[in-house]
Parts: structure tokens; sequence; C-alpha cells
């Protein structure tokens, strides 16, 4: 019976991982696929299609792996090929809208607790943006893409990245207050 090491060096395992070892890779996946299928998830809402997103993602990332250069972080690498797998799936399947006219809201939310806003219900009100919003909003936001690189990404225009932020932030603090939660009424609260 072999015996690995259970903390091997992550330059040891992706030199393994480039050479097919199997094992290696597995401990790669192991390690940063519960992050990185958090990334997929804020993208996509479905949580099914986030974890095959999440796989091909992993698929890009073993056969891309010799082109890592060891510059940067490992896990920002592996969260770029996600972030693009994500969109590129939006993309793919159409979901991804970039009119200029604003969806509907889809009514009022209910948190649950009126004095906390917890990460699962922020989450849910990000996934009930507009998908041409949220993709915006989540690269703007929460990958700290600028606006010249996300037009990039989306193929759209600068001009379409900053309406599209300004209406995904409008939106939300729109459901926000709708239910109590506006930052104001949130401070108010703690005094």
């Amino acid at each position: 019976m072999k015996i690995i090491a259970l903390h091997c060096n992550e330059k040891q395992l992706i030199k393994k991982s480039i050479k097919g070892d199997q094992q290696a890779q597995k401990l790669l996946y192991d390690k940063f696929s519960p992050k990185m299928l958090g990334v997929c998830r804020q993208y996509i809402k479905d949580l099914h299609f986030a974890e095959d997103v999440m796989v091909n993602g992993f698929v890009k990332v073993f056969n891309h792996l010799s082109s890592f250069e060891n510059k940067g972080s490992f896990e920002g690498w592996i969260r770029t090929i996600m972030v693009r797998e994500s969109i590129s799936y939006l993309r793919k399947r159409q979901f991804v809208v970039y009119d200029d006219d604003a969806v509907e809201a889809n009514g009022e939310v209910s948190s649950g607790n009126d004095d906390l806003l917890d990460l699962e219900y922020v989450q849910y009100l990000i996934d009930e943006l507009p998908e041409g919003y949220k993709a915006v909003f989540l690269l703007y936001a929460i990958e700290g893409y600028g606006h010249k690189e996300i037009a990039g990404l989306l193929e759209i225009s600068e001009g379409t990245s900053k309406s599209q932020l300004f209406k995904a932030r409008k939106m939300l603090q729109e459901n926000l207050s709708l239910n109590g939660m506006s930052p104001k009424s949130k401070s108010a609260n703690k005094k």
C-alpha cells in the first residue's frame, strides 16, 4: 500500500499533476473544488449547472496546468478559469441579457430576519438579478475587474458594463429597502 503525505507541497502536486499523476490531481481537486464551486455558484443560480461548469473548469485547469508560471497564487489562477467558464456557460446558454430595459423584479422577498443581512440572503438577492446585471456586478464587485476588462470578457461595450452595474446596484438597493434592510435603516437599528 502506497502512503501519501497529507500535507504535500502545492508546487509538488502541480508538478506531479502535469506528469499525469491522478492522485496528485485528485488532491488538488479536493483542495480547491469547494471554493471553486462557490465561485461558479455566484454566477450560476442552479447548483447542478454550477457543478458541471466547475468540473469543466477543472478539466481546463489540468489540461493547461503546464502554462501556470508560478506567478501569483495558484488559487487565483484557478479562480480566473472558473469565472471565465461561468461566463462562457452563460453566454452559450444565452441567459445573459444586456438589454437596456430592466427586467422587473419578481416581487418582494422576505429574509426571515430583518435585523441581519446574512450571506445566503444576499446571494438570493444577487441570484434574482437579471443575468446580465448579475454577471457585470459579480465581475466588478466580487472579482475586481474594471469595466474595460468586463467589456472584453462579456463582449459588450464599456458603457453597457457601466450601465449594467448601475442598474444592478439600484435593483439590489431597492430589494433591500423593500424588506427594510437599507444600509441607512440597518445602521439606525444598531444605535
